[in-house]
């Protein structure tokens, strides 16, 4: 069964930091990219960042939209079939739900192009 549990979400301060996870099971890791997308209230859902891990290359990539570079980075633990999104110098607009999809092969920051989803998890930023 192809499960990602998001988890780490909470409530914060502007400045502050917050470090979401995604734990994948039953499919294969490295054959994927994770991606994370949030959903603020009355809003539609948007992309947020993604990484590949590309297994022929040995390299991994990740990619921002402009809204949070600078601010977020992704980070995976291949062994643990894990990705993390440290996010920092949070802001109001970054309040949402997040959640975190694979897509096979490369990286789509797109709602339509992520095969499996997780539950979400919410991030609340105050002023």
């Amino acid at each position: 069964e192809v499960q990602l549990q998001a988890s780490g979400g909470g409530s914060v301060q502007v400045g502050g930091s917050l470090r979401l996870s995604c734990a994948a099971s039953g499919f294969r890791f490295d054959d994927y990219s994770i991606g994370w997308f949030r959903q603020a209230p009355d809003k539609e859902r948007e992309g947020v960042s993604c990484i590949n891990l590309n297994n022929r290359r040995s390299d991994v990539s990740s990619y921002y939209r402009e809204p949070v570079k600078g601010r977020f980075a992704m980070s995976t633990d291949v062994a643990d079939n894990t990705v993390t999104l440290q996010m920092n110098h949070l802001k109001p607009e970054d309040t949402a739900v997040y959640y975190c999809a694979a897509s096979p092969g490369s990286c789509y920051i797109s709602a339509d192009y992520q095969k499996y989803w997780g539950q979400g998890t919410l991030v609340t930023v105050s002023s």
